[in-house]
C-alpha cells in the first residue's frame, strides 16, 4: 500500500515536524565530517519543510555509542555542516530529550531548525523504548521518516514515535529521501521493466539466501560473484583453494542452487587467484571455477567479466547488491569497476540502474560512476531487506495514503 508523502502534508505552518534523518557520517580523528552525502541526501525534504513554514526536529544517529554519552559521536558537527548546505540557521540541542530539549522545541519559530543529539546515546532508542518514544514525541504534530538506511530497524525514533503521532491524530509520512528509496526499490518488485538483471557480491550466502530466495522468483537473470560465490563452487564440487568459504553452508548452498536450476543463475566461470591477500601479491587468472591448492580466489575472472557484460548489457532494469572481488585493493579490482562501467553504459541506453547501498555504493563511487546510475541506495542492510520482500518497520509506520 503506497504511503504518505511529505507533499501530501498540508498546513505546516507553525506545526512542529520531527523529521527522523540518517545522519551517520564518518568522521576524522579531529571530529570533521569526510563525507556528507547523507547530509546532502536530506536537503530537499528540510527545503521543504523551511519553505512551508514548520518547525523542524532532526532527529538522528551517529556510529554506535551504545547507550553512553561520549562526545567523539555527537552530532554537533552536522549541524554546522547542515546549516551551510541548506543556507538556514540550525539550532543544536546537546541532548535528544529532557525540559531543556522540550523548551527549545517550544521556542522554535516556523522554518527554523532543530537538531538533537545522538538518539543512540539511550540504550532506549534501540529498544523501541515507550516512555523514551513519550519523551522525544513530546510536542510533535507531525513525523517525517527521511532515513531510509535505519528503516529495517523498529527503534523509538523510527517505528514508536510515529505510532504515537498518528494515535494522537497526526500523520506520519515518507520524506522525499525514503520515497525514492521506495520508488525505485519497490519498483523492481512490483513491475520492472525485462529483462530484469541482479548482481549479487559480498562475501557470505548467509547474508543475502533471502534476497537469492526472494529474487529467484523475480529476476530474469541472476549474477554472482564475490566471496560467495566460492561456497557455490565448493557445494558444486570444485575446489576453493584458500579462499573465504562457508564450509558449514554448503548444505544451504546446494539447496539454493537445486531452487535456481532451470534459471538463468550465474556463477564465475573462471576467477583471478592470489597467493597473498594484499596488494603487489602473485596474481593469475583460473583455467576455470576451480581455485588452485595455496590460492585464493580475490575477483571474477576474464571471461566471466565479458559474460556478465553481455548480460548486463540486454537488461532494462538492474538492481546490484554487492562486490564482484576485492576492490578496495587495486590489483583485485578489475571485476567490480568492469561490472560498474557495464551498469553505467546500461543507464545511457535506458536501463533502470539501482545500487543497493553498502559496499556496492562505495564501489561505483570508488569507480567515479555513481551519478551514472539511476538510483544508489543509502540503505545497505535495509535495502537487502527490501529486496528479500520484508516488511520494514521505518516503513510500516507510515500512514497509508
Amino acid at each position: 500500500m503506497a504511503k504518505l508523502s511529505i507533499t501530501d502534508l498540508k498546513d505546516l505552518r507553525g506545526k512542529t515536524v520531527f523529521m527522523r534523518v540518517d545522519y551517520n557520517v564518518p568522521l576524522d580523528e579531529n571530529g570533521a565530517i569526510t563525507d556528507d552525502k547523507r547530509i546532502k541526501a536530506t536537503i530537499p525534504s528540510v527545503d521543504h519543510l523551511v519553505k512551508e513554514g514548520a518547525k523542524i526536529v532532526l532527529g538522528s544517529h551517529l556510529g554506535r555509542p551504545k547507550g553512553k554519552k561520549d562526545p567523539k559521536q555527537s552530532l554537533r558537527p552536522v549541524a554546522a555542516r547542515l546549516a551551510e548546505l541548506s543556507g538556514a540557521p540550525v539550532n543544536f540541542a546537546d541532548d535528544c530529550i529532557g525540559d531543556k530539549v522540550d523548551q527549545l522545541k517550544k521556542n522554535l519559530q516556523p522554518g527554523q531548525i532543530l537538531l538533537l543529539e545522538n538518539l543512540r546515546f539511550y540504550a532506549e532508542e534501540e529498544k523501541n523504548d515507550a516512555a523514551f518514544a513519550e519523551k522525544l514525541a513530546q510536542g510533535i504534530d507531525v513525523y517525517i521518516n527521511d532515513a531510509f538506511g535505519t528503516a529495517h530497524r523498529a527503534h523509538a525514533s523510527t517505528a514508536a514515535v510515529a505510532e504515537l503521532v498518528k494515535k494522537r491524530g497526526g500523520q506520519a509520512a515518507a520524506g522525499f529521501l525514503m520515497e525514492k528509496e521506495l520508488k525505485y526499490l519497490g519498483g523492481i518488485l512490483a513491475n520492472p521493466a525485462r529483462p530484469l538483471v541482479c548482481i549479487l557480491g559480498g562475501a557470505k550466502v548467509s547474508d543475502k539466501i533471502k534476497v537469492i530466495e526472494n529474487l529467484l522468483n523475480i529476476a530474469d537473470v541472476i549474477l554472482i560473484g564475490g566471496a560467495m560465490a566460492y561456497t557455490f563452487r565448493k557445494a558444486q564440487g570444485f575446489s576453493v583453494g584458500k579462499s573465504l568459504c562457508e564450509h558449514d553452508k554448503i548444505d544451504l548452498a546446494k539447496s539454493l542452487l537445486e531452487k535456481a536450476k532451470g534459471k538463468k543463475f550465474f556463477l564465475p566461470e573462471d576467477q583471478l587467484q592470489t597467493t597473498e591477500f594484499k596488494a603487489g601479491a602473485p596474481t593469475r587468472n583460473t583455467d576455470g571455477p576451480s581455485i588452485e591448492d595455496g590460492w585464493e580466489g580475490v575477483d571474477i575472472g576474464a571471461a566471466t567479466i565479458e559474460t556478465y557484460k553481455t548480460e548486463i548489457a540486454k537488461a532494462k532494469t538492474i538492481v546490484w547488491n554487492g562486490p564482484m572481488g576485492v576492490f578496495e585493493i587495486p590489483d583485485f579490482s578489475k571485476g567490480t569497476f568492469e561490472v560498474a562501467k557495464a551498469v553505467a553504459d546500461a543507464t545511457k541506453r535506458g536501463a533502470t540502474t539501482i545500487i543497493g547501498g553498502g559496499d556496492s555504493a562505495k564501489a561505483v563511487k570508488q569507480a567515479g560512476l555513481a551519478k551514472e546510475m539511476s538510483f544508489v541506495s543509502t540503505g545497505g542492510g535495509a535495502s537487502l531487506e527490501f529486496l528479500e520482500g520484508k516488511p520494514l518497520p521505518g516503513v510500516a509506520a507510515l500512514s497509508d495514503r
